[in-house]
């Protein structure tokens, strides 16, 4: 069955929000695949003016109201940085457009929850890297964003999605899907449960170090992707970090690791052809480059020490993740093949090995900058 656009009554959303000028239409936007995100064009002044309106996902984001809190901080506390040093701060941050009543979340009759981003302009979202150029961009301005947040004033920021990168937890999921085995599917994937549990020390290394005080707890994006960045159509400058919703406590390596796990592999994530699995080192090198020049200095030892660390603990979190959903009968991640889970775990599998064959030259390189 083919799929249906759901039908809202967008004219009668918007009218909750401070836009003014005649409402023109509404229609699909993005490539996201949490939210329901709509272009809405208004006519104001004789110029059609764009805005981005969202409904947010309530199964995965079981409290709205939070999130915004969440958001709502780490916007006034990077707007409030940008303005002591640029004036195009609306380019450089999201803009959310306040509710008549000043808030800035709508429930409607059927207990939606929407919000409305003002549209940037002149600036595109990438879901395929043209250039090393652009990855160095797309990396610095994940480091900015670090920077900008390292010193938001308590209290801690709410965990949007509780325990989202506790690797432990994780795997003590992965383990009891295997126990279970509630498809009969574990013997077909021997081979594949045997590596999983060979990386078993890595899932807690970040964890320890936390412990002992030698990294510290930081404010992380947690979805670095480079498709998550706003690039600027005329100069190339990756210029605004989107998708805040999973911006949470967390540590430095978990966002470098899921830039490096994601920026510098060109295979698909369900690659089957495991020889296509290669880091591109000179794609790590851009990529170490730009977040180490965006965080302009802030990082601290132990953390720049274990940046590559982490790109192999998100390639095995996931790896145990797309393992344990497929003995669970593939119900979280979506598949459009059967094994597709399987797949993604080994290609993920691959990318730890990757790293750890190349672990020395990818931290020398992070030393040299």
């Amino acid at each position: 069955m083919a799929y249906k656009e759901p039908v809202h009554d967008f004219y009668g959303i918007c009218s909750n929000f401070r836009i003014y000028g005649d409402f023109l239409k509404a229609s699909p936007f993005g490539s996201g695949h949490i939210n329901d995100t709509y272009k809405v064009l208004y006519s104001q002044a004789g110029m059609v003016v764009p805005y981005v309106l969202q409904k947010v996902n309530t199964n995965i984001f079981k409290d709205p109201h939070l999130l915004m809190d969440n958001i709502c901080r780490v916007i006034d506390h990077m707007r409030s940085k940008y303005s002591e040093v640029s004036k195009n701060v609306t380019r450089r941050t999201l803009t959310l457009i306040p509710l008549k009543t000043e808030r800035y979340l709508f429930k409607d009759k059927n207990d939606n929850y929407w919000r409305v981003f003002l549209c940037l302009e002149n600036m595109s979202t990438y879901d395929v890297v043209e250039s090393r150029d652009m990855v160095y961009q797309g990396a610095r301005a994940f480091g900015r964003f670090q920077s900008l947040l390292s010193d938001l004033p308590e209290p801690r920021l709410h965990e949007t999605i509780p325990d989202f990168h506790n690797t432990p937890l994780r795997f003590e999921t992965f383990e009891k899907a295997v126990e279970e085995d509630i498809m009969n599917r574990a013997a077909g994937v021997k081979k594949d449960i045997e590596a999983c549990m060979e990386l078993k020390p890595y899932a807690t290394k970040i964890l320890e170090l936390h412990k002992k005080g030698l990294i510290p707890e930081r404010i992380c994006h947690n979805d670095t992707k480079l498709n998550n960045v706003m690039i600027d159509n005329e100069t190339g400058e990756g210029k605004c970090v989107l998708d805040l919703d999973t911006v949470m406590p967390g540590f430095i390596a978990y966002d470098f690791g899921e830039l490096v796990r994601t920026g510098s592999c060109v295979a698909e994530e369900d690659e089957r052809d495991i020889s296509k699995i290669v880091i591109n080192m000179d794609m790590f090198e851009a990529i170490a480059g730009g977040f180490i020049d965006g965080a302009g200095g802030f990082l601290e030892k132990e953390e720049k020490e274990n940046l590559v660390l982490g790109g192999i603990l998100m390639a095995f979190e996931n790896a145990i993740r797309f393992l344990a959903d497929y003995l669970q009968n593939d119900v979280y991640f979506k598949i459009h093949r059967p094994l597709q889970n399987v797949d993604r775990t080994r290609a993920q599998l691959a990318i730890v090995k990757e790293i750890e064959k190349k672990y020395d030259i990818m931290c020398n390189i992070i030393d040299n900058i």
